[in-house]
């Protein structure tokens, strides 16, 4: 049948016949909606073919790199190469951090089941049981990864010792296992100096990233780039040939050489260890030693020191805490009183923690009034015991007063608070906020550490008088220590400021310099004149009779200020502060530098908890320590005399030995034979000091008696005619001074020892408040 179209009629051709229809309406309709279909259908069709060549596009092209990556992963994998993280060293490239090869013990689960489902062989039981055995691990726990698992990597022991690994090796090759348990050398880190310079160094985590200090600081130049070995593998997982394998080689991390000195750190946490022991200190001590020309950090430590080897086990004193808490082990309490007491353990004291001055912020107020021209030295002052501000009545330490007529020089050097009052409301509170922010305590030191804490201070429209009166003697706003040495090293420095830095330069894998620490000079904080005159004043009070007499070393010129300051953080049912921080800072020309160091004592607890005793004697043991050692030379004339060991010898043996070195002696005791002596030995000073010498005969054993509170005399008298081999430390001249007192001793009172046991007997002047 065929149809023709027209514009009126419809014919019909059938069997060769025509037939005609009259329904030309019927026509139109039928070719208007063929042609619409056809349209729609064509433009259906078009869209969808736009539709593919976009989705192949964007599969080909815009996704090119997400599915070749997809099915790169499909048939590669990847074994990192750990880059060697980078070596800390002190200043005299000694070695403080570094990393040794170490090795990982590792099982591929996948390929584990795959062998079992080949052979009847248990290879999941025999694993679990070898491995055990030979690493210490435990065998349900690794049998349960074997079965329930199935991966390539399953990491069994980390950090495993040379003689674990050469067993591990000869097993694996014994049993045949080298398919299915694996070793790979890894780097781990090791601070051979165990707790030295833990809290300047940090510590790191299980993927060796730098977690705290300088580790922290530098991670990103020390844990270099790790490497890959890439490998082709079939549809078991199994490694194909070689030449589907490719090796990207790591970068080695960069090192540090720091500026740390090793003996200066030992001498300053041996200190510091003293300080906590004698003084039965709450918080911690700490301490920092700068040299005053350049900002280098020669020492900075936090008593009682972790092991950055293995940071989360606690330290003596804080495990103790942790016992005597009380709480169940494993319980939440438990868990969360441990998880204090490490994160307070990790913290670096120095620049973390905040705390009030005190009194040793009086060398900024009195440089402060001298630069300003608000006061001179000579100026004179009176102090009744108070003074008042505001309408408030404001003490001093000295409740009695320190009399009329005296120069501030004088009240520096005896740490009087009204003095100080007066020349700050002299200075005025714009002035002297001025000086606040000359001297860095409106800003961070910018130390390279992590986490320093930034000062508390007032606002300016704030410093209203009382607040001034108060902030003139270090009290109502608080600092961070490394913040209160680097003011004090300004007045150090000529009154130049200097910034505070550990690291001087950083070298890569050969030793090439990479990048080192300039010295940029520092801003004029106040001139050359005042900062010599304030230091000279502190050395004379030092020398003399003032407050930081306790850190004389004879020979040598030492600038130091003390201070004790309240804690208003804490109070006692009446609203009374009764915790104490007691610190000492001191300086000292060296040549064309200096050096400065600072300890701070928070929360002593034994009866005297003045800077005074808590700090300053430490201040001058560590100044006898390192000032010769940094090449400073002793003023004093050739009038000293090496004590010799005179035990043992007849009386008239030691007196002629005595004579002849023109040491002058005293014997107590009617025997013929030297049985004890004091001092031990040591140098001495002539003209100031007498050995005395013990000849009566005594029982074999000894019974301690308490000597702190005594003078240092008759302290020494009693010790010595039990038998005592007397060592004293504390205030650094060691004679037998008048006025110095013991306040500790190495041997608790009514211990029984043997005769000639050593006693340390700690003396300091007990005669001073700050």
């Amino acid at each position: 049948m065929t149809a023709l179209c027209g514009y009126r009629y419809i014919f019909l051709f059938f069997g060769g016949k025509r037939m005609k229809i009259k329904n030309h309406t019927y026509g139109k309709n039928t070719l208007y909606t063929t042609k619409r279909r056809t349209i729609a259908l064509a433009l259906a069709m078009a869209i969808f073919a736009l539709y593919l060549v976009a989705s192949l596009l964007r599969l080909q092209i815009g996704k090119y790199t997400y599915y070749r990556s997809k099915v790169f992963d499909q048939i590669t994998t990847t074994a990192p190469l750990k880059a060697k993280r980078g070596t800390i060293y002190d200043r005299e490239m000694n070695v403080l951090a570094t990393s040794k090869t170490t090795f990982r013990v590792f099982i591929s689960t996948r390929q584990i089941g795959a062998a079992m489902k080949k052979s009847d062989i248990p290879y999941d039981t025999k694993i679990a049981s070898g491995l055990s055995s030979l690493l210490g691990v435990d065998e349900n726990t690794l049998l349960n990864k074997i079965r329930n698992t199935s991966v390539l990597d399953v990491t069994v022991k980390k950090g495993i010792s040379a003689e674990e690994y050469r067993a591990v090796i000869s097993w694996i090759e014994k049993e045949g296992l080298s398919d299915l348990v694996f070793t790979e050398a890894q780097y781990t880190r090791e601070y051979p100096n165990e707790t030295m310079a833990a809290h300047v160094l940090g510590f790191v985590g299980s993927d060796s990233q730098g977690l705290y200090g300088l580790e922290y600081q530098y991670d990103s130049m020390l844990r270099g780039e790790d490497g890959y070995y890439l490998y082709a593998k079939d549809a078991a997982g199994n490694e194909l040939p070689i030449e589907y394998a490719t090796y990207i080689p790591g970068k080695n991390g960069y090192s540090l050489v720091t500026t740390i000195d090793s003996y200066i750190q030992q001498r300053l946490e041996y200190v510091i260890e003293q300080i906590r022991i004698n003084h039965d200190v709450e918080n911690r001590v700490a301490g920092i030693v700068m040299d005053t020309s350049t900002g280098a950090i020669l020492g900075m430590a936090t008593s009682s020191p972790f092991d950055p080897s293995d940071p989360y086990t606690l330290d003596s004193v804080s495990a103790a805490k942790l016992l005597a808490s009380g709480y169940e082990e494993g319980s939440e309490e438990y868990k969360k009183y441990k998880k204090e007491l490490l994160e307070i353990m990790w913290s670096n004291k120095a620049v973390g923690e905040l705390y009030e001055p005190g009194s040793t912020f009086k060398i900024v107020t009195v440089s402060a009034a001298l630069d300003s021209g608000a006061a001179t030295m000579n100026d004179r002052f009176s102090c009744t015991g108070s003074h008042t501000v505001g309408g408030r009545t404001i003490r001093c330490h000295k409740t009695t007063g320190h009399g009329s007529g005296f120069t501030l020089a004088y009240g520096l050097q005896m740490s009087c608070n009204p003095t100080m009052m007066q020349i700050a409301a002299r200075t005025g509170a714009n002035c002297f906020y001025e000086y606040v922010n000359r001297f860095g305590y409106l800003k961070k030191t910018g130390i390279d550490l992590p986490s320093e804490a930034s000062s508390i201070f007032h606002e300016k429209n704030a410093l209203q008088a009382t607040e001034l009166a108060t902030a003139s003697f270090g009290q109502r706003f608080k600092v961070t220590l490394i913040s209160q040495l680097t003011a004090v090293a300004a007045v150090a420095n000529n009154g130049v400021s200097v910034t505070p830095y550990v690291v001087e330069k950083i070298m890569d894998a050969d030793g090439n310099t990479v990048s080192e620490h300039k010295k940029t000079e520092g801003e004029r904080v106040i001139s050359a004149e005042v900062a010599q005159q304030v230091a000279k004043v502190l050395a004379e009070g030092v020398s003399g009779d003032g407050g930081a007499k306790n850190a004389n070393v004879p020979g040598y010129e030492i600038s130091a200020k003390t201070g004790t300051s309240q804690k208003f953080d804490i109070l006692d049912a009446n609203g009374n502060s009764y915790l104490r921080i007691g610190s000492t800072v001191a300086f000292s020309k060296i040549g064309e530098g200096g050096v400065a160091m600072i300890l701070m004592v928070d929360e002593p607890t034994t009866s005297v908890k003045y800077g005074s005793v808590v700090a300053a004697p430490y201040i001058g043991n560590l100044c006898a320590d390192i000032l010769p050692y940094l090449g400073q030379k002793s003023t004093l004339p050739e009038t000293e005399a090496e004590v010799p060991s005179l035990v043992g010898k007849s009386i008239s043996e030691a007196k002629d030995i005595l004579k002849k070195s023109g040491i002058g002696f005293e014997i107590y005791g009617n025997g013929k034979t030297v049985l004890s002596q004091t001092p031990a030995g040591g140098r001495i000073t002539v003209e100031k000091t007498k050995v005395l010498l013990f000849s009566e005969q005594k029982s074999t054993y000894v019974t301690v008696e308490n000597l702190v509170g005594l003078p240092l005399s008759e302290a020494n008298k009693r010790a010595a005619s039990e038998g005592f081999s007397i060592r004293l430390e504390g205030i650094e001249s060691k004679l037998l001074a008048e006025g110095a007192t013991v306040t500790a001793q190495s041997i608790p009172p009514a211990t029984v020892v043997k005769r000639g046991e050593e006693i340390t007997l700690y003396i300091v002047y007990c005669d001073f408040e700050d």
